[in-house]
């Protein structure tokens, strides 16, 4: 079965990894942080979920698929403090349930000391 990779747009610095990769009726979704479109980190959890949100839905969208197409779900914190309001703005974004299965972990540290937050997912493309 071949594998079809969804790698950063031209011009985005990003480590060498495809953002997304679909095998048969799955997208596997890297680990996406908070940056915005300049590669900046914002200093806010809620902006950085926000623009973590933004990005995940283009890589879904690229592959013909909403954020309603999430199966699974792993979110990396790096303050526990931050998990009440992770739930909350995480049921905004995806909606109404039922929704995906999940994993929060609150870890030391993620690549960029300034990352708060860190998601990644697996979606069905079945449509």
């Amino acid at each position: 079965m071949p594998i079809q990779h969804f790698p950063p747009p031209p011009g985005v610095k990003a480590p060498p990894l495809s953002f997304g990769a679909r095998v048969g009726d799955l997208l596997f979704i890297s680990g996406i942080p908070g940056f915005d479109a300049d590669r900046n980190l914002p200093d806010s959890f809620e902006a950085q979920f926000a623009n973590v949100v933004i990005n995940f839905k283009r890589v879904l969208d690229e592959a013909g698929a909403t954020i309603r197409d999430l199966v699974k779900v792993n979110v990396l914190l790096t303050r526990a403090s931050d998990v009440a309001t992770m739930n909350v703005l995480y049921a905004g974004a995806l909606g109404p349930a039922p929704y995906p299965a999940r994993t929060t972990c609150v870890v030391v540290a993620l690549p960029d000391p300034k990352m708060l937050i860190e998601i990644e997912g697996v979606a069905s493309l079945r449509g």
